[in-house]
Order: structure tokens, then C-alpha cells, then sequence
């Protein structure tokens, strides 16, 4: 447990040693058209390159395609994930969400009376971006029940109010 919880606490307080660059550039001239750095704060933050992508014989625009999800990210989440029967990738905590989306599904979960953790992912850009791809999931809340991911919060209304919701986190408590 002790792994887990220092897990989750380099998940909130990881910070970037140094910028990171997305390049776009000329395949003629190799000459950088568009570099721009993103600091903690940015929109889109990456890590490695995954892939070496580029356009029909007769362009001249190469692009390279980022990750931010490092294998160490994506290990961290596994057991994050794993180690919780309910958790909540959210805009911030359950006692204070800050998005509405967020505070539905904390309310829904809340109403059920389960017990689940949450994770603010407005303290850590890397765990933002990565969580996106680790999920193939776009937006936030993230809810994940028993290790798997189960849907933002639309897919989590719709769940509560067919039933499915209360069935899955029954399953999951009990096993």
C-alpha cells in the first residue's frame, strides 16, 4: 500500500525539469517553420515520439507524433488503477470539485454511498495528457471500477439511471 500511495503522491507532484517542443518542419529545408515550447502549464504536453508519420510522396510537411503516457506514467496508473475498487480521474477533489462535470459523477457516486478516491488532475499536466491516451479517453471525469476504465461522466449518468452503474460497483465492491 505504501508503493501506491507514493505513486499517487508522484503523480501529484511530478513537475517537468525541462521544456518540451512539438516540431513541425520543411522537409526540403529541415528549417523549423513552427517551435513552441510548452511549460507546466501548456495545452499539450509530450514526452517521446511514437510514431514517424508523414504526408503523400508530393508534400513537403513532415509531422512528428508525441506521447505524453512514458512507460513509467502508464506503470504508475496501472497500480494506481488496480489498487482502487472505485477511483475518479477529476478536475479536483470530491470535497471540491472544479468542473461540473466532476461534481456530477462525485455526486452520483456519493449518492450511492460508495466508497472511492479521487485524483485532481489539475495539479499535474503530465498525468492530464497521459491519462487521455492511457484511457483513449478525451475528456474528464475519468471513472475506472475494479481496474477497468468504465466512461466519462455522460456514460456515467446514462449508467446510473439504466441501473447499470449500481450493478457494476456492487460486483466490484463484493469481489
Amino acid at each position: 500500500m505504501a508503493s501506491i500511495t507514493s505513486s499517487i503522491q508522484t503523480l501529484k507532484t511530478s513537475a517537468f525539469s525541462s521544456s518540451l517542443r512539438v516540431l513541425a518542419f520543411s522537409r526540403s529545408s529541415l528549417s523549423p517553420f513552427f517551435s513552441r515550447s510548452y511549460g507546466s502549464a501548456g495545452v499539450a504536453l509530450v514526452s517521446q515520439p511514437r510514431r514517424f508519420r508523414s504526408k503523400p510522396s508530393g508534400s513537403s510537411l513532415s509531422t512528428r507524433c508525441f506521447s505524453a503516457l512514458s512507460p513509467e506514467l502508464k506503470s504508475t496508473l496501472d497500480k494506481v488503477v488496480k489498487s482502487h475498487k472505485v477511483i475518479l480521474f477529476m478536475k479536483g477533489t470530491k470535497d471540491f470539485p472544479q468542473c461540473g462535470f466532476s461534481n456530477t459523477v462525485v455526486q452520483i457516486l456519493k449518492t450511492l454511498n460508495v466508497p472511492f478516491e479521487t485524483l485532481n488532475i489539475l495539479e499535474n499536466e503530465m498525468l492530464r495528457q497521459g491519462l487521455k491516451e492511457y484511457s483513449s479517453w478525451p475528456t474528464f471525469p475519468q471513472l475506472y471500477i475494479d481496474g477497468e476504465f468504465f466512461g466519462g461522466c455522460d456514460i456515467t449518468v446514462e449508467a446510473y439511471k439504466n441501473g447499470q452503474l449500481q450493478e457494476q460497483l456492487e460486483k466490484a465492491i463484493c469481489s
